[in-house]
C-alpha cells in the first residue's frame, strides 16, 4: 500500500493534487503538510518545513512513506525579491527530501520543474534537450534541482520524477506569485465584474495549462513504468500558448463587459521575455503517451463556469 507524503499541500498545485491523490489511493493513505495550516483539514494534515530534516525524516518514519511529491518552493517573482532566500528553500528542501528518499528506500520522488529552466539562447519552442541560461534564480534553482534528480536517480536509484511546468490556470486557488498568474487573475475579474489591469504587455506569448492537465500529467507520470521513461531531470509539458491580448478576446466571448489595460511590471516582463514562447513535449507524449486534453478555448469555458459557481457558494 502507498503512503504518500505532499510537501507544499497548501500552494496551487498541491491544492488540486491532494484531492485527486486522496480520491485514487483514500485519504488515510496521503499526508498533506505545508508551514502553514491549510483552510480546509481533509484528511492527514502535517505541519512541516521542509529545510526541517529531522522533522522531515519523523513524518516519513512515522507513517511509513513510499512516494513524496514535494511541491515546496518560492516562485519567479517573489523568488528575485530573496534571492538567497529563494535558492535555501528551493535547492536545500530538496536535498533533504532525496536523502530521506536515499536512506529510507522510498519508492518513488516527485519533483516539479518549470519553464523557467530555459532562457534567452534556448530556441522556440524549446526541446526536450537544448541550451539552457535561466536568468532568475527560481529558474536556475529548479535547473540545479533537475541535474541533482538525474545524479540521484544514476548514482543512488532514487526513481525521481520531473515535469516541466507551463503556467498553470487554476480556480480553486487565487494568484500567486508566479509570471504567469496574470492568466489566473483576469478570469477572477472577469467573473467579479471587475477591470483587469496586466503586468505583462499584451503580446507576450507564453504556455499555459488547465490545471486538471497538470494533475492529470502528474499522476499519469508517477504511474508509468519506470522502464519507459528516458530522463529524470524534467519532461516538457505542454497544452497551449496564449498572449494576454489572445486570453482577453476569448473570454471577452464570454464576458463582453470585461476591460483590460496594461500596466508593465518590468521585472516580471523580463522574466517573461526570458523564456520559451512555447514547448516541444513530443519525449513525454512518446515515453508515456502523455495527451492534453484542454485548449485555451475550453480551459476559458470551464474557468468561469466553475469561478461562477465558486462565487455563487461564497455569497
Amino acid at each position: 500500500m502507498e503512503k504518500i507524503l505532499i510537501i507544499g499541500a497548501n500552494g496551487q498545485l498541491g491544492t488540486e493534487l491532494s484531492a485527486a491523490l486522496q480520491q485514487k489511493y483514500g485519504q488515510n493513505a496521503i499526508i498533506r503538510s505545508d508551514i502553514r495550516k491549510p483552510q480546509e483539514e481533509v484528511g492527514i494534515f502535517e505541519m512541516l518545513n521542509v529545510l526541517d530534516a529531522d522533522a522531515l525524516l519523523s513524518i516519513v518514519k512515522k507513517y511509513e512513506i513510499t512516494q513524496i511529491y514535494h511541491l515546496a518552493a518560492i516562485l519567479s517573482a517573489k523568488g528575485e525579491e530573496n534571492p538567497i532566500q529563494t535558492w535555501n528553500i528551493n535547492m536545500n528542501g530538496l536535498l533533504n527530501v532525496l536523502e530521506v528518499a536515499r536512506h529510507e528506500k522510498l519508492n518513488k520522488v516527485y519533483y516539479p520543474s518549470s519553464i523557467a529552466v530555459f532562457g534567452t539562447t534556448t530556441p522556440s519552442p524549446a526541446p526536450q534537450y537544448t541550451s539552457m541560461n535561466p536568468s532568475t534564480i527560481y529558474g536556475i534553482s529548479k535547473r540545479a534541482g533537475e541535474q541533482w534528480c538525474e545524479y540521484y536517480f544514476n548514482k543512488y536509484g532514487v526513481d525521481v520524477r520531473s515535469l516541466r511546468y507551463p503556467g498553470l490556470i487554476s480556480y480553486k486557488t487565487p494568484p500567486g506569485g508566479g509570471t504567469t498568474d496574470y492568466a489566473v487573475d483576469i478570469f477572477y475579474k472577469a467573473v467579479e465584474g471587475e477591470h483587469f489591469s496586466c503586468f505583462l504587455s499584451e503580446n507576450t506569448r507564453l504556455p499555459m495549462m488547465y490545471m486538471p492537465d497538470a494533475v492529470r500529467a502528474t499522476m499519469e507520470l508517477m504511474e508509468a513504468p519506470k522502464e519507459s521513461l528516458s530522463t529524470h531531470e524534467g519532461y516538457n509539458l505542454n497544452a497551449f500558448d496564449c498572449t494576454p491580448k489572445e486570453l482577453y478576446h476569448e473570454i471577452k466571448k464570454h464576458v463582453p463587459n470585461l476591460e483590460i489595460s496594461y500596466k508593465i511590471d518590468e521585472l516580471r516582463q523580463s522574466i517573461a521575455d526570458s523564456w520559451s514562447d512555447t514547448m516541444n513535449d513530443d519525449i513525454a507524449r512518446q515515453d508515456w503517451n502523455w495527451n492534453h486534453k484542454f485548449d485555451m478555448e475550453s480551459t476559458t469555458k470551464e474557468m468561469l463556469a466553475n469561478l461562477k459557481k465558486k462565487f455563487a457558494v461564497q455569497k
